[in-house]
């Protein structure tokens, strides 16, 4: 079923007029500011986007604790002031990331290419030389949005999204998204994502984001049950798809961006979806511990699937349970 606020489910005559809404003006203006950013130098871009970023940090909103508790659990092995650089650099990074998007939006193709290296576009071609489609699967890190714009440099790519209620940043991601051959599908659409596949095309998928709907299961990340979606096994049965893991960091100084396709998961899916969570859950810990202000930390990933599980946002959150490699794999009940 449509969301009532999807944009394109708008009539025709009343499209723009909703669009243009007092209720926006705001948003509209900000959008503004970040078009004309993108016509700044790259060097600049990134300097503008840890000034945001910074101030990020320092506002009294609950994100900051969210993402001290993350990076409290899951690098639980490094010092206290290792952890305390990287929230900081953490927010640095997300502040850079609000630039990224301008950039992958409205930015020339061209120049994405230029600040772009990507490794491993021969095993999409021989994926998609199988004929059955290839899923790229990713995470949420916070280059993940320029990361899309350089896949779709490279092939068409179809992108899956979550929707959001507001009508313009739904426009703008549903017709900013979909270039290049590719388009934009819902996350809850999966006759239109099997489909796609089944025409041999490639669909972009990041399912590592807190999931408690029909099909979860607590898989461990870092140790920690976490409700996660194993859809992608039941995607990749259903249509044979092979499924590419694929990573995007930003480089140190105005380096760019490094984009990695991986090999097909071998075996993949398996017996089992909640291993197969498991498997590429390991593969985003490693992309972690490469640039791990990079990860999207303010997300509240470890919300449990019932009351049974540990709230570990509230203010003094508790220490987290050993992982047991048999109940952390355990489907309660929904």
């Amino acid at each position: 079923m449509r969301d009532a606020d999807d944009v394109d489910a708008l009539p025709s005559d009343t499209h723009w007029t909703r669009l243009l809404a007092p209720r926006y003006w705001a948003l509209w203006l900000i959008l503004g500011i970040l078009r004309l950013l993108v016509l700044l130098p790259y060097r600049a871009q990134l300097a503008c986007g840890r000034v945001l970023g910074a101030l990020l940090r320092r506002m009294p909103v609950r994100y900051v604790s969210i993402a001290k508790t993350n990076i409290d659990m899951c690098l639980a092995d490094l010092p206290r002031g290792e952890r305390a650089r990287v929230l900081q650099r953490h927010f640095h990074s997300l502040g850079i990331s609000a630039l990224e998007i301008a950039l992958a939006w409205w930015g020339d193709g061209t120049h994405i290419r230029k600040l772009a290296r990507v490794e491993g576009c021969e095993h999409v071609k021989a994926a998609l030389a199988r004929g059955r489609g290839a899923i790229l699967l990713t995470a949420h890190f916070t280059p993940l949005e320029i990361g899309g714009r350089i896949l779709s440099e490279m092939f068409p790519i179809n992108i899956l999204y979550r929707p959001t209620k507001n009508r313009v940043l739904a426009h703008l991601q549903n017709r900013l998204r979909s270039r290049n051959g590719g388009r934009a599908i819902r996350c809850d659409d999966i006759r239109t994502m099997v489909a796609t596949l089944k025409n041999n095309e490639c669909v972009w998928f990041a399912p590592d984001q807190c999931y408690r709907k029909k099909g979860a299961r607590m898989v461990p990340f870092f140790g920690i049950p976490a409700a996660t979606n194993t859809a992608t096994s039941r995607i990749a049965r259903m249509t044979g798809a092979a499924v590419l893991p694929y990573f995007v960091e930003r480089l140190p100084g105005c380096a760019g961006y490094r984009l990695v396709i991986l090999p097909a998961l071998e075996g993949f899916p398996g017996p089992c979806p909640a291993a197969d969570a498991a498997q590429f859950h390991r593969l985003i810990e490693a992309q972690v511990h490469a640039a791990p202000d990079q990860y999207l930390w303010i997300h509240r990933r470890f919300k449990g699937m019932t009351a049974d599980y540990p709230d570990y946002y509230r203010k003094s959150p508790p220490s987290p349970p050993p992982s047991d490699g048999n109940t952390s794999l355990a489907q309660p009940e929904m």
